[in-house]
């Protein structure tokens, strides 16, 4: 997506997932490791590797509560919510 708009109402949608690069840009920037979220939505630390590298996605409740996740972190860090932010990886 490289319309902004289109990322923003990516971001708010309630079960919608940014990019695999931006759901990680969002955790680094809150200073998350792959397991607190993972023991956040209540998955294994794999589950988050996976799906911020883009090779699955989470299903179902899963979805709904890592979406919910990154919508938290995107309303503190929104210069971590864009596609140009540095990686920090």
């Amino acid at each position: 997506m490289s319309d902004p708009l289109r990322r923003i109402d990516a971001l708010v949608e309630e079960d919608t997932l940014p990019t695999p690069q931006v759901r990680q840009q969002l955790r680094l920037a809150a200073g998350l490791t792959q397991t607190e979220v993972a023991e956040a939505i209540g998955v294994k630390r794999l589950a988050v590797a996976q799906w911020e590298a883009g090779r699955a996605q989470p299903h179902r409740g899963n979805r709904r509560a890592y979406a919910h996740l990154l919508r938290k972190l995107a309303a503190k860090h929104p210069d971590a919510a864009t596609e140009d932010a540095p990686d920090e990886g």
